[in-house]
């Protein structure tokens, strides 16, 4: 047992373990239908927190735009269940049937040519990770490749979340405008709004996070990650050592993007919509805070983050309506000064030790309590009416 444990400390596989088991268990147990997917929402912001913490808390790149990535992969999944709730049946209605609403609202006679391949599934989930990867690929080797960084590139990344806004807004035709792409119903034929698919999301979303957390901590633990924290803390050194440090970043920018992206397409499929509301400027500063609050520098700690904050949100925002926005400034506040290094900050510094401490203390107990019965050993029963005898104590017998 006790090698388990220490192999569990030394691969860092508690924690996830622990975190396993809430997901997996405790709350399937505890939740019931409508909350349990809620929590499968929140997680679907969990994936850009992962990636934040692999790009600001592991490589020391802030970006200010992931709502980019996370809108992108939402955007893609979202085509494909649009095109198939558009069969020419259910739209026999329009004036041209078999294309989005929304394309014919805006006098669209036939489907754009970039929407076709969205037809097939397969195509679909390839571009839900290759398109934002492949647009935070253009970005960042554009910046990087210049020695961008900093302050300027979290601004270059905020610049952007603001021109695909924009841009989806203005191309109503093509993407659905402010409303965004929604009455989304089945996927191959399955219906995703009832109870049971929707906890068969529940357990899809999970399983993927899980597995992002362990490529995440594969690459902490491999080369790579090791030249990304030193490249976080002495860039200087890693250039003149011989590595392209410019790449190094591009791929952590990417990684970044393609988590954040299979948390948009988790999300479509669990709420049924996207809009431009969750790529814009605010949505991603609102993921920052959620790596922020549960430790730029802990994978797990990222997940709480992103729990703890959407569920203030939703719990504020029905207890206390007019103030939810001060009281979540509030817990975002409090929680950064009482805690610089988040919610794993909280455990690693506090939590931990006291743990380790009382673990030490009762181990010194009970080795006074051996070292006595080693120097008085226990050899006669005590005597009737002498229950608080201590063993060895012969004097009590004797009177």
């Amino acid at each position: 047992m006790t090698k388990i444990q220490d192999w569990l400390k030394q691969q860092q596989l508690g924690s996830f373990l622990l975190l396993a088991v809430v997901l997996l268990v405790v709350f399937p147990l505890g939740l019931d239908t409508f909350r349990l997917n809620l929590v499968g929402k929140y997680l679907t912001y969990a994936f850009v927190a992962l990636g934040l913490v692999m790009l600001w808390g592991h490589a020391g790149i802030l970006s200010l735009g992931q709502g980019v990535f996370f809108g992108l992969g939402g955007y893609m999944m979202a085509m494909f269940l649009k095109l198939e709730a558009s069969d020419p049946i259910s739209t026999k209605i329009q004036s041209t049937p078999g294309i989005p609403d929304f394309m014919d609202w805006n006098q669209l006679t036939e489907l754009p040519m970039w929407w076709v391949p969205f037809k097939s599934l397969p195509f679909a989930i390839a571009a839900v990770v290759i398109v934002p990867m492949l647009l935070a690929f253009i970005v960042s080797f554009a910046m990087f490749k210049r020695r961008v960084g900093g302050v300027y590139f979290a601004i270059i990344t905020q610049a952007v979340a603001l021109v695909l806004t924009v841009l989806i807004i203005g191309q109503q035709g093509y993407t659905g405008g402010v409303n965004g792409i929604t009455d989304l119903k089945t996927m191959l034929g399955w219906d995703i709004r009832t109870d049971e698919h929707r906890l068969v999301l529940y357990y899809v979303c999970c399983a993927l996070l899980l597995g992002s957390v362990l490529l995440c901590l594969w690459v902490q633990k491999s080369k790579l990650g090791t030249l990304l924290l030193a490249m976080r803390d002495k860039e200087d050194r890693v250039r003149f050592s011989g590595y392209d440090v410019a790449m190094f970043k591009v791929f952590a920018f990417c990684l970044a993007a393609g988590l954040s992206a299979i948390g948009g397409a988790m999300f479509t499929l669990q709420v049924g919509f996207m809009s431009p509301s969750f790529v814009g400027i605010v949505p991603s500063i609102e993921m920052v805070i959620f790596a922020a609050v549960g430790g730029r520098m802990s994978l797990v700690g990222a997940i709480y983050g992103a729990l703890l904050v959407n569920f203030g949100k939703t719990y504020f925002s029905e207890s206390a309506p007019d103030l939810w926005l001060f009281l979540m400034a509030a817990l975002f506040i409090g929680v950064t000064m009482a805690f610089p290094d988040g919610l794993a900050g909280l455990w690693e510094q506090k939590i931990k030790p006291w743990w380790a401490q009382r673990q030490a203390d009762r181990k010194a107990q009970a080795e006074r309590i051996q070292a006595a019965h080693a120097i008085y050993p226990a050899v006669l029963p005590p005597a009737q009416g002498h229950g608080n005898q201590m063993p060895g104590d012969i004097s009590g017998q004797q009177a």
